[in-house]
């Protein structure tokens, strides 16, 4: 027996400057998975869909490091706000707000997303 892929004509859009970009399918967001994206303007932006749906965009760059992994993290809620850990030195972010649980003189940047 073989498995077809769940295929969707859905994409999944940031708004950046006014305009709404395609960054990728929605079936390439899995629950729990974060995915990246280069923008035009040679940023990234780390995708997540949650359980319910729910997407969140945040920036991919982690300010602690530098590096951009944000999309490689784990995912999880403190007090009912989704958040996603940084895989390098584990602090959280919130993916609605941009901010550092961990410390809260620090956040990265959020995006407007939606599917259509």
């Amino acid at each position: 027996m073989t498995l077809a892929l769940e295929t969707t004509d859905l994409k999944v859009e940031l708004q950046l400057d006014g305009d709404w970009i395609p960054v990728c399918d929605l079936s390439t967001l899995f629950p729990g998975r974060g995915v990246a994206a280069l923008l035009p303007d040679g940023r990234q932006a780390a995708l997540f869909r949650d359980r319910a749906g729910r997407l969140y965009a945040i920036d991919n760059r982690d300010p602690f490091t530098g590096a951009a992994v944000l999309s490689r993290g784990l995912t999880g809620t403190h007090q009912g706000r989704p958040f996603v850990a940084s895989p390098l030195l584990k602090q959280r972010f919130d993916l609605e707000s941009g901010q550092c649980l961990d410390d809260e003189a620090v956040r990265v940047a959020t995006y407007e997303v939606r599917a259509s």
